[in-house]
């Protein structure tokens, strides 16, 4: 047996609400079970992206288990676009948000050449949103 692929990615973050609703406004995240977050029930924030899950740990409430040295703004989190790279390149402008990179040349996970826009999220971690380029 081997892995099938990633099921989320944990990030750590300054501020929680913030968070949630950046990734929410350019990438059309969903909360889930954000009921159960409020009410301390569950140690984090849960969002979907696509098919899969970001689990948004607070800093000041560290969940356990966790990464050793969890740090505020150390992510570098890459997003497959469902568009073309000027659909992602405008929806980051749309967003109000910086570009800091592109579009360039990226080669996509599955070997497809693709096309990249960066920006950054609250708390600096690197976003980048990969579009395949060969239709």
């Amino acid at each position: 047996m081997a892995a099938a692929g990633f099921d989320h990615v944990a990030i750590t973050v300054a501020d929680v609400e913030a968070t949630l609703s950046w990734y929410e406004r350019l990438l059309g995240a969903r909360r889930l079970h954000h009921e159960l977050y409020l009410s301390g029930q569950m140690p984090i924030a849960l969002l979907q992206v696509g098919a899969n899950r970001i689990s948004v740990h607070d800093a000041a409430a560290p969940a356990l288990p966790g990464a050793r040295r969890p740090t505020v703004g150390s992510q570098d989190l890459c997003f497959r676009w469902d568009g073309s790279v000027e659909s992602a390149l405008a929806a980051v402008e749309g967003a109000g948000l910086e570009v800091v990179l592109g579009p360039v040349e990226r080669p996509t996970s599955d070997g497809r050449p693709g096309a990249s826009v960066y920006t950054r999220d609250p708390d600096g971690n690197l976003v980048e949103l990969l579009a395949p380029t060969d239709g």
